[in-house]
């Protein structure tokens, strides 16, 4: 089973269904992937998807990433991805993938530039936090950012949105 958590932290987000709309973006993702097959497994996994702005981004940005700038999406992986598949039992029979952290100011920037909705680029910043929390990762050469942008427009394809990396 699946669940996804999320936290609204942030006035600068605009209204709507942002429980569903992170949790099919989360579930979009992972079906793109190798480890979609956990959905169906007996295990509870959860993802956690906090909206915020640029200011909590920003330190979160500088403390982990020694970036002192706001970014669109971070993502905090808490399970290692080749160790996955192997787990076959936790105590609690939950395993949590990670946290995944929006920044408003920016994502409704880039959502302006790029002429999509905020809910729509929002959904597309989930699939992309939810392949990082997975390992995959664009800035590690050509042909990983290649095969992570494939699985990403197939998962935005799932849900209905714009291939972002088209044009």
């Amino acid at each position: 089973m699946l669940t996804t958590e999320t936290d609204v932290a942030s006035p600068s987000w605009p209204a709507a269904d942002w429980d569903a709309l992170a949790a099919a973006a989360v579930a979009a993702a992972l079906a793109q992937t190798p480890h979609g097959h956990l959905v169906d497994g007996p295990l509870t996994i959860e993802v956690s998807v906090r909206l915020t702005d640029d200011a909590e981004v920003r330190t979160l940005n500088r403390q982990y990433r020694h970036k002192d700038k706001p970014t669109n999406v971070l993502s905090f992986p808490m399970v290692q991805p080749d160790l996955l598949d192997g787990l076959a039992n936790t105590d609690d029979g939950e395993i949590l993938l990670g946290d995944i952290v929006l920044a408003a100011e920016t994502c409704a920037r880039e959502a302006g530039e790029k002429v999509w909705a905020m809910p729509a680029y929002a959904q597309h910043l989930i699939v992309h936090g939810l392949l990082h929390l997975l390992g995959y990762d664009h800035e590690r050469g050509e042909s990983e950012a290649i095969h992570m942008e494939a699985l990403e427009s197939a998962a935005c394809t799932a849900l209905g949105l714009p291939d972002p990396y088209a044009g």
